[in-house]
């Protein structure tokens, strides 16, 4: 398939792919996205001379037929009803004309959706690259500080990508190009700065490949990086917090107060004379869901950017003891002088030591299922979302005569046992993590103090572990034990790492047990970590303050919006009248036919409206919390909590208007 294989836009197209690390060539992907293109407009001029027959078809039947069909908001297409059959030689015109045109559209949106996704893929790296930089630079300062050759640096560093994410990606294509290409190391960086597709990591390793050529001193230059990129950090953080008090601002305008005044308009041209239940339930059933999830969407990209949603992969847990042992033929003798017939086949002892492994975890889940909830919340989703459709079933089964007042009542309690039960179980594990993190810098700063006394790293974590470091203490206590019992320290770190499994953790790990290997005395190596744990927990807290208000201003709106719904439910639509007339006027005139709303409210009408508007509650209840949870903590996990709450309160709200008549008592 043709590709063009020079130009200006052969050339940005390349840089793209290699920037967003596709592993494929610019004429491979080039002609697929022909391929697809094409195999697109071909469907879409077949589906266009469909869509033409169709049409065709509907308009042929009698006025009359096609009135009896269409629901009464479609009755205009009434007037276009009855044509008559066309020549052939108008219906091929016709059917070649959509053929193409809807041809034509389907391969330009297949084709420009191909090239925005590389693009939009680019600037989503681009973020992720330059939420870790600083972390980045401060793990390159700290091991050049610890005395280590910068090309290891950046062997090491590339080799923590689950730690370090995208940054250390890029920094792999360096090392690649020096180990396989044969290339020095600053033409590597060059390379590396080349095919990058953040700026700021531009920038830096241009600056970072001159430094290395005129000779210069490299920490001094580290170290003013990781303080330029650190308050970098901070405006960045400003920028973000600007962003997010305009976006809350946005959501309580659109989604809260935008909501309730289509709500009003549209009950108001009800009673004006047109139907509207059924775009209430469009914008309710679709509206409401759709729109909080590209807002919840949106807040998640603008929110990874700045490394509010990233975890880092967890490692493989390490046994202690077991490295390096290998089966010899004299571990195969048996004290009667012969040997075992066991297999010694190094794949038969791998394959039975993966199923012990796969019978220790579920052991370990069957055995002490608390930790494991913590440690992971989302696996209690694995016993009660079933649990929880099946009592659902069971009750819906066994209550006999159902309206839909009722299968709310199951469906909201069970939802709220769903996501409650999460709730709890992430936020007991949310606390935990901040417990440990929120001691770490400070356990880093006396680690550095005692070893620059000069003790070694062992007998300075012993000292420290000795001190009050709150929810850290069980960890480092275990960590002794495993020194104790025989274990390297490096595997003691590793299993500390697997316990605990956070950014902060597996950062400090990666350094310490890399500084470890160029030097004793890593007291400068600590010293750096602590100081970027702190500089980080500070941002955090900070941000966290920030949005608190935000916060209080979405359950406020949410509030509001409640309670104008149960105006609406309770006084509004009571208030009119069930017969489809207007009541008899003061100068004696007959009652009239009613209309819209008014003509349509006959018992049935009224409840199905009434239904709409508690399903609106309940719905926004449950994306207001998830959109809370998200903008407040950059993570959707977080919005359990508060999602629980407000469906709660609205719950609660409805159930205590229906039937203990709280509404009524106001009014009256």
């Amino acid at each position: 398939m043709y590709v063009a294989k020079a130009g200006r836009k052969k050339e940005r197209r390349e840089r793209l792919l290699r920037a967003a690390h596709f592993p494929t060539t610019y004429r491979m992907y080039a002609s697929k996205t022909i391929l697809y293109a094409v195999l697109s407009a071909l469907i879409g001029g077949i589906v266009g001379m469909y869509i033409v027959w169709g049409v065709l078809r509907v308009f042929a039947l009698q006025p009359s037929e096609l009135r009896e069909s269409l629901p009464e908001a479609f009755e205009f297409l009434v007037d276009f009803a009855g044509i008559e059959t066309l020549p052939p030689s108008q219906l091929a015109v016709l059917f070649i004309v959509s053929s193409l045109t809807l041809g034509a559209i389907a391969g330009l949106v297949v084709y420009t959706l191909r090239w925005w996704y590389v693009k939009s893929y680019a600037s989503a790296r681009e973020r992720q690259i330059e939420a870790t930089l600083p972390q980045v630079i401060a793990f390159m300062y700290a091991l050049s500080r610890s005395g280590m050759e910068f090309p290891q640096v950046m062997r090491i560093l590339s080799e923590h990508q689950r730690v370090y994410g995208a940054a250390a990606e890029e920094v792999q294509v360096a090392v690649r190009h020096m180990d396989v290409f044969g290339q020095d190391t600053i033409s590597a960086v060059r390379t590396m700065s080349g095919r990058t597709s953040s700026e700021m990591f531009n920038e830096f390793a241009e600056n970072l490949a001159s430094v290395l050529q005129s000779g210069r001193n490299l920490e001094e230059f580290l170290e003013r990086q990781y303080e330029e990129f650190q308050e970098e950090a901070e405006n960045q953080q400003d920028q973000l917090l600007t962003q997010l008090a305009t976006l809350a601002e946005v959501y309580v305008t659109v989604f809260v107060a935008g909501v309730l005044f289509t709500i009003t308009i549209l009950i108001i041209i009800g009673i004006a004379g047109a139907e509207t239940l059924i775009p209430t339930q469009v914008l309710v059933y679709l509206g409401i869901p759709l729109g909080n999830l590209a807002f919840l969407l949106y807040l998640d990209s603008i929110m990874q950017g700045f490394g509010q949603a990233r975890e880092v992969k967890k490692p493989e847990e390490v046994v202690s003891g077991l490295r390096d042992v290998e089966r010899t033929a004299a571990d195969s003798r048996i004290p009667d002088g012969g040997v075992t017939t066991e297999s010694s086949d190094p794949q038969e002892n791998a394959k039975r030591l993966m199923l012990y492994k796969r019978l220790q975890r579920v052991k370990e889940i069957l055995g002490n299922p608390k930790e494991v909830l913590i440690e992971s919340p989302e696996k209690i989703l694995y016993a009660t979302v079933p649990l929880a459709v099946l009592v659902t079933g069971v009750r819906i089964y066994t209550a006999g005569t159902l309206n839909p007042a009722v299968i709310d009542d199951y469906l909201v309690q069970a939802a709220l046992f769903v996501i409650g039960t999460f709730a709890v179980v992430y936020e007991i594990h949310r606390r935990r993590i901040e417990a440990i993190e929120a001691v770490i810098p400070d356990f880093l700063a006396r680690l550095a103090n005692v070893n620059q006394a000069g003790m070694s790293i062992i007998d300075s974590i012993d000292r420290t572990r000795r001190s009050d470091l709150g929810a850290l203490n069980p960890e480092i206590d275990r960590l002794w034990a495993d020194i104790k019992w025989g274990s390297t320290i490096e595997t003691g770190l590793q299993r500390l790492e697997y316990r605990v499994h956070t950014q902060t953790v597996s950062r400090v790990v990666a350094l310490i047990t890399n500084a470890m290997n160029a030097s004793g005395n890593i007291s400068r190596v600590l010293s750096i970590a602590a100081k970027q744990a702190r500089e980080d927990r500070l941002l955090k807290r900070e941000r966290k303050q920030e949005m608190l208000t935000y916060l209080v201003v979405i359950y406020i709106a949410f509030g509001v919006f409640l309670m104008i719904i149960l105006a609406f439910e309770q006084v509004l639509l009571p208030s009119l009248p069930e017969e489809g007339l207007v009541p008899d006027t003061e100068d004696g005139q007959a009652p009239i036919p009613a209309t819209g709303i008014v003509g349509q409210v006959g018992a049935a009408d009224i409840d199905a409206f009434s239904l709409v508007f508690v399903h609106a509650a309940l719905i926004q209840a449950i994306a207001n919390g998830f959109i809370a949870g998200q903008m407040s903590r950059g993570d959707l996990r977080s919005g359990a909590l508060h999602a629980t709450i407000l469906l709660a309160l609205a719950y609660i709200t409805l159930w205590a208007v229906d039937n203990l008549g709280v509404m009524q008592g106001i009014i009256g």
